[in-house]
This record gives structure tokens, sequence and C-alpha cells, in this order.
């Protein structure tokens, strides 16, 4: 889903917080991301785990049918529960 650690924009700590809260408590949430062709995504689904791989962090997110999606952070516009 999302081009690996090029260029990655470090994230607010506070809004970082935030979603290690999410994740904390697999919150159910409507996400809007860019992908890797730039385009805006809406999604719906399960906040699982925020990590870090190969110099970027990412957003691990559960779909309804079962997906499991990975964004990088700096890439997420907008997110609510």
């Amino acid at each position: 889903m999302s081009e690996e650690g090029g260029g990655y924009e470090p994230i607010d700590c506070g809004l970082h917080s935030e979603y290690e809260l999410l994740a904390m408590h697999r919150a159910r949430v409507e996400l809007v991301c860019r992908d890797e062709r730039h385009e805006e995504q809406r999604l719906q689904g399960r906040v699982l785990d925020v990590f870090t791989r190969q110099g970027a962090e990412y957003l691990r997110l559960e779909t309804p049918a079962g997906e499991i999606l990975d964004f990088r952070l700096d890439h997420i516009k907008q997110i609510s529960s």
C-alpha cells in the first residue's frame, strides 16, 4: 500500500501518541490518506499497530473484510474514531 521509507517526514509527537492510543484500544476508525500514486483514499477499519520499518513510521489497519494494510504516518490526512 505504501512506499518504503524514502522521503519520510516525521509527524508531531502528540499525533503519534494519538495513533498509539488508537492501536492500544484496537479502535475502529475512518482513515483518509494518500496512496503510493498520491491519490486520496478513504477507508474504515480497526487500528492494529503503529511501527517503524526502514526509517518510516506506519499504522497497520484491518479492514472490515479482514485485509491488513499499512499506511505511512506522513501520508495520513485525517483519522477519526
